[in-house]
């Protein structure tokens, strides 16, 4: 009993944790507004149509534990084919602020899509400003999402 108590139960307690701290870490990867990522919109349609779309609850997949709508059942088919290439970076919450370092909510309306990818800002007026420095943004977003991912939602 003294080999179980002093080896084993603390590295299965330590795996315990281990894996409850990655589930909790990831729970809110992807934004969602009511239970409905990118507030109900078409995440296709910003590559298809080039401007939000909203999505309906006829055409909905999941990924990564949130539900995203779409406005077709071709467009729903498209992201359950290739979701990581559809889906918004840094799960939705807004691209400059995971470049300062911190999760924050989006708006549909304030997108850019850079090299086949799709960002999300807070609002217009965030958009603006991460327009202005579009690739350092990236390059800073991209450093602090692992640390940003595992945050709270706001």
């Amino acid at each position: 009993m003294t080999f179980f108590v002093q080896r084993i139960l603390p590295m299965a307690a330590a795996a315990l944790l281990a894996l409850s701290t990655a589930s909790i870490a990831f729970a809110d990867e992807i934004y969602a507004t009511n239970g409905a990522a990118i507030n109900g919109y078409d995440a296709v349609a910003y590559f298809t149509d080039h401007k939000p779309v909203k999505g309906s609850q006829e055409f909905s997949t999941s990924y990564k534990g949130a539900t995203f709508y779409f406005a077709s059942a071709a467009h729903r088919d498209a992201f359950a084919k290739n979701p990581e290439h559809y889906a918004p970076q840094y799960g939705g919450y807004c691209a400059f602020g995971t470049a300062e370092g911190h999760k924050a909510p989006t708006q549909p309306q304030a997108f850019t899509v850079v090299n086949d990818k799709l960002y999300l800002n807070y609002n217009d007026e965030v958009a603006k400003t991460w327009r202005s420095d579009i690739g350092g943004y990236i390059k800073k977003a991209n450093a602090n999402w692992d640390a940003v991912r595992a945050q709270p939602a706001p």
